[in-house]
C-alpha cells in the first residue's frame, strides 16, 4: 500500500480530505426536490465505489505493508469490528447532517455539526496518540469553538428576519457532530491493534459498517423524516432522474476519497489522528464557503449577519493553520 514519506506528501493528503469533506454535499444540491433520504442510498452505492478505486490503486501501490485484497482477507477481527461499529457510528451521524443541510443549508449545518465533531474527534484522538504541540493543537481547537458560536449566532439572526425562526437545523447539527466525533478514535484504535489492517482495508470495513447500519436507520428515517416532511417511498427513488442518482455516488465516492486520505495520512508517524481528522475537518470552511458564496444561502445578509460570518472565516482559518503546524512544533 501507498503511505506518504513526508510531511510535505502527508498534508497534501490531509487538504485533499478537507477539499473532499466540505464538498460532497454540493451533490445535494444538484438534486432540487430530491429528498435526503432517497438521496442517501445512491451516496451509500458511490461510498463502494470510492474505496474500492482507490483501494485497488493507491491500495495496492508502494512497498509498505500488504496489498489492499491481502489485507482485507488478512485483518484480525477484533480490528474489524472497530471500523465496522465506527462505520456506524457515522451513518448515523451523517444522516442526521444531511437532514441539517436540507433544513438550514450547508453554511450552517457544516460549520455547527462538523466544527463540533472537530472538537469532539480531535480531543478524543490526542488520548489515544498524543502527537503535535498540544497549545497549537488546542488554541486551534478554541478558534473554532468561536466560529462556531459565531456561525449559530449568524443563522439565528437570519432567521429573526424571517416569518417563524426554526432551531430544528442548529440541533440536528449539534447531534450529528456529537456522533460524527466519536468514529474516528474507533477507526484509530482499530488501525493501532497488532497486524492491524492499513488504512485501505480499514476504511473498506468501515463503509461496509456504514451500510449495514443505513438499512434500518435511513428506512426508518424514509417512515418517520426528522424535517419535519412527510413520509418518503421507494417509488421517489425509482422514478427519480439518472442524474439524480449519478449526483448521490459522486457524492458517496467524493466523501470516501477524503476519508480514506485522511486515514492515510494519520498513519503517518509525526502526523497522527488527532492532527490528520483536524485538518481534515477543515471541511467546514470549505462548506461555508460554498454555502455563502455560491449557494447564497446569507444573500442580501444585514451588516450584523456579514460582520460575524467574516469573523467565523477568519476564527477557522486561523484555528486550522494553528493545528496545521501543531506537527513541525513537537514538545
Amino acid at each position: 500500500m501507498y503511505l506518504p514519506q513526508s510531511y510535505a506528501v502527508a498534508l497534501l493528503f490531509m487538504v485533499c480530505s478537507m477539499l473532499c469533506w466540505g464538498s460532497w454535499a454540493n451533490t445535494m444540491k444538484l438534486c432540487p426536490g430530491y429528498r435526503f433520504q432517497l438521496f442517501y442510498w445512491d451516496y451509500i452505492i458511490g461510498l463502494f465505489v470510492g474505496i474500492l478505486a482507490l483501494g485497488l490503486t493507491l491500495g495496492n501501490a508502494g512497498v509498505v505493508g500488504r496489498p489492499f485484497v491481502q489485507d482485507v482477507l488478512e485483518a484480525p477481527g477484533m480490528a474489524i469490528l472497530f471500523a465496522i461499529c465506527s462505520g456506524a457510528i457515522f451513518n448515523v451521524a451523517n444522516l442526521l447532517l444531511v437532514a441539517a443541510i436540507e433544513i438550514a443549508g450547508m453554511a450552517v449545518a457544516f460549520p455547527i455539526g462538523i466544527g463540533v465533531a472537530l472538537i469532539v474527534g480531535a480531543l478524543s484522538s490526542y488520548l489515544i496518540s498524543p502527537q503535535g504541540n498540544p497549545l497549537l493543537l488546542f488554541g486551534g481547537i478554541t478558534l473554532v469553538v468561536i466560529a462556531i458560536i459565531c456561525d449559530s449566532i449568524a443563522y439565528r439572526t437570519r432567521e429573526a428576519a424571517r416569518s417563524g425562526s426554526n432551531v430544528r437545523g442548529i440541533v440536528i447539527s449539534l447531534l450529528a457532530g456529537l456522533l460524527m466525533g466519536t468514529f474516528y478514535p474507533l477507526v484509530s484504535k482499530g488501525m493501532a491493534l497488532p497486524n492491524a489492517p492499513g488504512p485501505y482495508a480499514t476504511a473498506l470495513f468501515f463503509v461496509i459498517g456504514t451500510a449495514l447500519c443505513a438499512l434500518p436507520v435511513n428506512y426508518f428515517f424514509m417512515r418517520k423524516p426528522i424535517d419535519g416532511g412527510t413520509a418518503v417511498t421507494t417509488s421517489g427513488y425509482t422514478g427519480a432522474p439518472a442524474r439524480w442518482h449519478i449526483a448521490g455516488i459522486l457524492g458517496g465516492a467524493i466523501w470516501v476519497c477524503g476519508a480514506t486520505l485522511n486515514f492515510v495520512a494519520s498513519r503517518v508517524n509525526f502526523v497522527g489522528p488527532a492532527i490528520s481528522y483536524s485538518i481534515g475537518q477543515g471541511a467546514t470552511m470549505v462548506s461555508a464557503f460554498w454555502g455563502v458564496f455560491v449557494w447564497r444561502e446569507f444573500a442580501s445578509p444585514s451588516s450584523r449577519v456579514r460582520n460575524l460570518l467574516i469573523a467565523m472565516f477568519a476564527c477557522f482559518l486561523a484555528g486550522l493553520v494553528a493545528i496545521a503546524i501543531a506537527p513541525l512544533y513537537p514538545n
